[in-house]
């Protein structure tokens, strides 16, 4: 159902989804300027504004980064078809594995397989059982930002954690890695 609601004098289109599964209000903002309201069937409108005016200025930074940053218009980091995921899928398969194979001489950690995906909010994972998963959206991200992910995802094969030995051993490649992941996060 498409809203409307009035924040800091901006209108704010938004589209509203009530699931009798949700327990909890959620709100998301897509890369196009999309905004997103999801909340359990039984909440009432009242709290779903009050909801989103308690989330104003967040709203407004993202829809507001995301005009400025021009992804919106850039359909590849957007919005894909299942068929162009497929089309994209090898190409990613291919740096990914390129990449893994370079990184990988340097830290020698046994993986068993690789997946590509098409996760809506992460850029990789790693199983405990070694297997290293990706999103196919990597390969429209600049070569060092695909690469931080590679190492990342590399180095939970070792530690499977985010601790300080984590992290120094990400390090050991990409020192600046505080700073990509700030980066990574404005996308």
């Amino acid at each position: 159902m498409n809203k409307e609601i009035i924040i800091g004098g901006r209108k704010i289109a938004y589209n509203l989804r009530k699931n009798r599964r949700s327990k909890n209000m959620r709100i998301t903002i897509h890369c196009d300027g999309n905004c997103v309201v999801s909340a359990p069937r039984w909440t009432s409108n009242s709290s779903i504004e009050r909801f989103i005016f308690a989330k104003a200025e967040w709203i407004i930074d993202k829809i507001d980064a995301f005009r400025k940053s021009g992804i919106g218009k850039n359909k590849l980091l957007c919005n894909l078809s299942k068929k162009e995921y497929l089309e994209n899928k090898e190409k990613a398969r291919e740096l990914i594995k390129k990449r893994l194979d370079y990184f990988n001489i340097f830290y020698n950690f046994d993986f068993k397989g690789i997946r590509i995906g098409r996760q809506k909010t992460r850029w990789g994972s790693c199983s405990k059982a070694g297997n290293l998963n990706f999103n196919y959206k990597m390969i429209f991200l600049p070569q060092k930002m695909a690469d931080y992910i590679v190492v990342h995802e590399l180095c939970h094969l070792k530690e499977f954690n985010h601790s300080r030995d984590f992290w120094n051993l990400v390090s050991k490649t990409f020192p600046d890695y505080r700073e990509i992941i700030r980066e990574l996060k404005r996308l």
